[in-house]
C-alpha cells in the first residue's frame, strides 16, 4: 500500500473515531453505518482522482460531487433524476429535512430519535468533516491542520451532550495521533533518513529510521496524557475530562446511580402546536372516572432562577410494590385502580408515563426508580417505544377540610421545596401576597392562586408564546398575561414557594379522549404541565391554574370564598373551550383506521417525528452508487485516460542509460498525441525532424514552443541513431511548453475539445482491438493444435 493510500485510510478512520462522540446523542446509532459507507466511497474517489493525477481542487470537487450523489440517494432519491442526480426538488427537500432536523434537536432530550432530519444532519455533518480532513491531510498533505475539523466535530458532540465523556475524547485523540503518525511515516518514506552519520540508538539494523516513529509515538502519548491530566488540576473545569458528565442513569444496584435528566419541557409547546394530533399512547382502566387520571412523567423540583428542571437524585431498583406515597395519611379517602397502557412505536420517552401516585408497575426492560419523584426512568437507552405495561395506582380524594387543617410539612422537605433563587423578581412575591391576603391557611392561599390564574386574573391561554428562561420570564408572564401550561404552572409553583408552601411542577399528559372501543387515547396535544403542592397528611396534591385545560380538582371546588370555577365533566382539548366528552373526528379514529384511511386524522409533517425506516437496503445503495459513478465516469474516460497517460509518460526521467531510450520515446509520444488532440494528426512516414516542423507550422507555435518541439525531436533522433543513447534532461518541461503553446494558439472550443474529447484517446480502442485480435489468434492456434493432435498422444 502506498503512503498516500495509507494516509487516506487513516484520515477516514480519524473522522469515524471522532464522530463516535455523537453516538450518545441519537438512538438508534445505525446512522454511523451510513456515514461510514459514504466516507469509504468518498475516500476511494479521492484516492482514484489523486492517482490520475488531477488538480487538487478538481479532486476535492469530484469527492464533493460523489458525496452529494450519495446523500441524494440516501435522503432524496424520490426527488432526484435516476435517484442519484439532485435537482431543484431534491435541494428543496434537503432544506425541509434540515429545518425539521433543527426543530427535532430543540424538541427532544438526549438521546433523540433518529428522524430523517436528524439523520441527515449527523450523516451530512460527518461526511463534510471527512471531506475537510481528507482534503487537508491527504490532498494538501498537511495533517496537522486537519485536527481543526476533527476538534469541531468532537466539540459539537461534547456541547450537545454536556460533555461527551473521556472515552470519546480518547478515541478522537487517538484518531488524530494516528493521522499525524501516518503523515510522518509517509514523509520519511519519501525523503529517507533525516539523521546522518553511522548507526544510532534506535535505528533499524536494516538501515531504516525508526527513531522518528518512536519519538512521534512518545510525543503523542505525552500530549494525550497532558490533555487528560491537566484539567483535573483546574477546579474551574469541574473535574476535567475524566469527570462524570451526569447524564443518563448510572448502573449498579440498590442505591447506586444517579439521574440528571434533560428538561422535558423543550418539546411540550411543539406538541401542543402540531397541525394534527397524533396518538402517543392508549390505555384501558377499571376506573369509571378518568377526569383526574393524569399520566405523570416527571416532576421538576429544582428552580435555579433560570428554569425548572429535575434535580439530580439517586435511583435504585424498581421496588415491588412501591413504598407508601410520601405524606399520605390513613384518614384520606383513596381508591386503588389498575391501568393497562400501550405506548406508540414512535414515542420514545426516557421517563415512564404513569398515574400518580403509582403503587406497583408491571413492565419489562431496564428501568430504575427515583423515590422522591416516584418516577421510573430508562437505564442505558431504555425508552417507552412500543411498550405495554400495567400500573396500579391510587385515586386520592381529600376533602377541603383535610387540606385546610394540614399540619406543617417536615422541616427538611420544606427547606428543599420552598427554596427560591435570590434573582427572582420581587413582583412575584408581592403579587402572591396581594392575591392571598386574608387567607388563614396554605390551602386557601393555594386555591386563591389557582382561581386568580384560571378565572380572575384576566389571563389568556396561548400556545404560541415562547417559553422563555431566566428570572425575568415569570415577571414578563405576570405582566403580559399570555401563555400556556408551562407559564401557568411555573408561575404558580414559584409564587407558592414564596408563600412558604412546598411546590414543584409535574409534566405529563391529561387523561385524553374516550374511544368507541372503551379505551382512552392520549395525543400530542394532551401534553401538559401542572403544579403540585405538598400538604402533610395528603401528600403532593395537583392544582390546575391553566385556563381551558384539564380538569379542576374536586377538592379545590369546595365552599371556598370567591371560588367560582366551573365543574367540567371531561378534560378539555387544546385551547378549545368546548367539552370533549364526544371525541372529535380525528380522535374517534383508532390507530389502525388512521393507517388505513389517511383522511381519518391524517398526520402533519410536523407531527411525524418518530424513527424512520433508515432508507433503502445497503446492497441497493451500493449497486445504485456504482451505477451512478459509472454513468458519470463514462463521458470522462477519454479525459482521464489522457491525464493518466501524460503523467506516466512525463514521469519517466531516464535516470540510467538503459531507460533513456524509453523515456525519450515516451516524451515524443506525448508530443505527437498532444498535437493530435489539437487537430494535427500524426503521420508515421515522417521523420521526427519533419514531424516537429509540421507541428510548428500547422500549430502556429511561437519561438519558445517551437524550440521545445525541436529539442524533443533531436533527442529522439539521438536515441534512434546514436550507438550509445544518453539521457537528455528537461524533456518533460519541453513537452509542457509545447502544450501551452498549442493551447494559446487556438480558441476556447478547440481547447475544450482537446481536454474533454481528446482525439488520441482512440489509441485505447486500437489497443483493445489489437488485444482482441491477438487473443483470437492464440485461441485459434491452441484449438488447431488440439484438433490435429495425433490420436496416440494422450494426456497422460
Amino acid at each position: 500500500m502506498s503512503g498516500r493510500a495509507r494516509l487516506a485510510l487513516c484520515a477516514m478512520a480519524a473522522t469515524l473515531m471522532a464522530s463516535c462522540a455523537l453516538l450518545p446523542l441519537v438512538d438508534p446509532a445505525t446512522w454511523i453505518i451510513q456515514a461510514a459507507f459514504v466516507l469509504a466511497v468518498q475516500t476511494g474517489v479521492g484516492a482514484a482522482t489523486r492517482r490520475v493525477p488531477l488538480a487538487r481542487l478538481v479532486t476535492i470537487g469530484a469527492q464533493a460531487l460523489v458525496t452529494l450523489m450519495l446523500l441524494t440517494l440516501l435522503f432524496a432519491h424520490e426527488y432526484a433524476f435516476a435517484g442519484l442526480f439532485p435537482g431543484p426538488d431534491a435541494f428543496r427537500h434537503f432544506g425541509d429535512l434540515f429545518q425539521a432536523g433543527g426543530d427535532d434537536v430543540g424538541k427532544y432530550s438526549i438521546p433523540a430519535p433518529l428522524s430523517d432530519g436528524i439523520r441527515l444532519m449527523v450523516v451530512g455533518g460527518v461526511v463534510v468533516i471527512g471531506l475537510a480532513v481528507d482534503a487537508l491531510a491527504v490532498t494538501f498533505r498537511s495533517a496537522a491542520p486537519a485536527g481543526l475539523p476533527l476538534l469541531a466535530l468532537y466539540s459539537v458532540a461534547a456541547g450537545l451532550s454536556d460533555g461527551a465523556g473521556w472515552v470519546w475524547f480518547v478515541l478522537a485523540a487517538a484518531g488524530y495521533l494516528m493521522l499525524l503518525l501516518a503523515e510522518g511515516r509517509d514523509r520519511l518514506s519519501q525523503w529517507g533518513r533525516v539523521f546522518g552519520g553511522g548507526p544510532q540508538t534506535g535505528a533499524d539494523p536494516s538501515g531504516g529510521a525508526v527513531a522518528p516513529f518512536r519519538t512521534g509515538r512518545r510525543i503523542g502519548a505525552v500530549a494525550l496524557g497532558i490533555a487528560l491530566v491537566v484539567p483535573l488540576a483546574l477546579p474551574a473545569l469541574d473535574g476535567g475530562l475524566l469527570g462524570g458528565t451526569g447524564t443518563g442513569v448510572g448502573s449498579g444496584t440498590g442505591g447506586g446511580g444517579t439521574i440528571s435528566a434533560v428538561n422535558p419541557l423543550v418539546s411540550l409547546r411543539d406538541s401542543l402546536n402540531v397541525n394534527e394530533d397524533r396518538e402517543v399512547m392508549s390505555y384501558r382502566t377499571n376506573s369509571e372516572q378518568t377526569q383526574d387520571l393524569y399520566l405523570r412523567i416527571v416532576s421538576l423540583d429544582e428552580f435555579d432562577g433560570t428554569a425548572w428542571k429535575p434535580a439530580k437524585r439517586k435511583v435504585e431498583d424498581v421496588p415491588e410494590p412501591f413504598p407508601t406515597a410520601p405524606g399520605l395519611g390513613d384518614g384520606v379517602r383513596r381508591t386503588e385502580i389498575q391501568t393497562r397502557i400501550s405506548a406508540a412505536d414512535w414515542y420514545g420517552q426516557d421517563w415512564l408515563p404513569m398515574p400518580y401516585p403509582a403503587s406497583q408497575v408491571g413492565i419489562g426492560g431496564k428501568w430504575r426508580y427515583e423515590p422522591i419523584g416516584r418516577t421510573l426512568v430508562g437505564d442505558h437507552g431504555q425508552t417507552t417505544r412500543g411498550l405495554e405495561y400495567t400500573v396500579r395506582s391510587l385515586i386520592v380524594q381529600p376533602t377541603a377540610d383535610q387540606l385546610a387543617e394540614a399540619p406543617p410539612a417536615p422541616a427538611a422537605l420544606r427547606r428543599e421545596f420552598t427554596e427560591v433563587p435570590g434573582s427572582l423578581p420581587p413582583v412575584v412575591r408581592n403579587t402572591a401576597e396581594e392575591i392571598t391576603a386574608g387567607s388563614s391557611n396554605d390551602y386557601e392561599r393555594a386555591v386563591k392562586l389557582q382561581d386568580w390564574f384560571a378565572l380572575e386574573g384576566g389571563f389568556t391561554y396561548d400556545t404560541e408564546v415562547q417559553v422563555g428562561s431566566g428570572s425575568q420570564a415569570i415577571a414578563r408572564f405576570l405582566k403580559d398575561k399570555q401563555g400556556f401550561c408551562v407559564h401557568f404552572s411555573f408561575a404558580m409553583a414559584s409564587m407558592a414557594r414564596t408563600l412558604g408552601i412546598p411546590a414543584r411542577v409535574a409534566v405529563g399528559f391529561t387523561p385524553g379522549s374516550p374511544q368507541s372501543n372503551g379505551t382512552m387515547s392520549v395525543g400530542l396535544r394532551d401534553a401538559h404541565a401542572w403544579p403540585e403542592l405538598y400538604f402533610e397528611g395528603v401528600g403532593w396534591t395537583r392544582f390546575e391554574p391553566t385556563p381551558n385545560r384539564g380538569t379542576t380538582p374536586e377538592y379545590t371546588r369546595a365552599d371556598t370564598p370567591g371560588t367560582t370555577i366551573p365543574n367540567p365533566d371531561t378534560p378539555s382539548r387544546g385551547a378549545s373551550t368546548e367539552p370533549s366528552a364526544a371525541p372529535s373526528s380525528s380522535e374517534s379514529c383508532s390507530a389502525a383506521e388512521k393507517k388505513l384511511d389517511p383522511s381519518c386524522g391524517g398526520e402533519s409533517p410536523q407531527a411525524v417525528i418518530g424513527t424512520t425506516n433508515g432508507g433503502p437496503p445497503w446492497f441497493l445503495i451500493l449497486g445504485l452508487t456504482l451505477a451512478g459513478m459509472a454513468v458519470l465516469a463514462v463521458p470522462l474516460l477519454p479525459m482521464l485516460w489522457r491525464m493518466r497517460a501524460r503523467s506516466v509518460r512525463l514521469g519517466s526521467h531516464g535516470r540510467t542509460e538503459a531507460d533513456a531510450a524509453a523515456a525519450t520515446l515516451a516524451a515524443w509520444q506525448e508530443v505527437t498525441d498532444t498535437a493530435w488532440d489539437f487537430g494535427i494528426a500524426p503521420e508515421e512516414s515522417r521523420t521526427p525532424r519533419k514531424a516537429a516542423a509540421r507541428i510548428v507550422r500547422v500549430g502556429h507555435l511561437e519561438a519558445d514552443a517551437a524550440d521545445a518541439v525541436h529539442r524533443v525531436a533531436d533527442a529522439v533522433e539521438q536515441v534512434l541513431y546514436a550507438p550509445q543513447p544518453r539521457t537528455t534532461p528537461g524533456l518533460a518541461d519541453d513537452v509542457r511548453v509545447m502544450s501551452a503553446g498549442l493551447r494559446g494558439s487556438v480558441g476556447r472550443g478547440p481547447r475544450l475539445r482537446a481536454l474533454l474529447a481528446p482525439r488520441s484517446a482512440v489509441r485505447v480502442a486500437w489497443a483493445v482491438s489489437e488485444g482482441w485480435a491477438g487473443w483470437k489468434s492464440r485461441a485459434a492456434a491452441r484449438w488447431t493444435a488440439v484438433v490435429h493432435r495425433p490420436s496416440g498422444q494422450g494426456s497422460g
